[in-house]
């Protein structure tokens, strides 16, 4: 089976596009913190398509992005980010970050389908 090699950039970006577009109307108000949230969700499916993410590695970064998300729509709910509402957000994107590329460079890797784990390779006699 061949992969078309668009496959990872479309995956990756119809997972930045469902989570700017889940933020609220006032986006323009943290344009920075929106960019961030799009990138580090690009680092997340690049790291899914290379198999350098586990996929429970991927689901726990990606519930953090969510929080991002909710902290960052908290924020807005007033109609006003406040200096320090950014900051806390900017904070939090820091700490996630930081998990995603510890995460990455963990030397845990997913195996390949048919790799160890999945049977393919177990030896009829044991």
């Amino acid at each position: 089976m061949t992969r078309h090699p668009l496959v990872p950039t479309t995956l990756a970006g119809l997972l930045a596009a469902l989570t700017l577009a889940a933020t609220p109307v006032l986006a323009e108000e943290t344009p920075r913190v929106d960019q961030r949230q799009a990138q580090q969700q690009q680092r997340i499916a690049d790291g899914v398509a290379s198999g350098e993410l586990t996929r429970p590695e991927a689901r726990r970064l990606q519930r953090q992005q969510r929080a991002i998300g909710q902290a960052e729509a908290q924020a807005k709910a007033d109609g006003d980010v406040t200096r320090a509402e950014r900051r806390r957000l900017h904070h939090l994107q820091d700490h996630a970050s930081h998990a995603i590329a510890r995460q990455k460079h963990d030397r845990q890797q997913r195996p390949a389908p048919g790799g160890p784990g999945t049977g393919a390779n177990v030896s009829p006699g044991g």
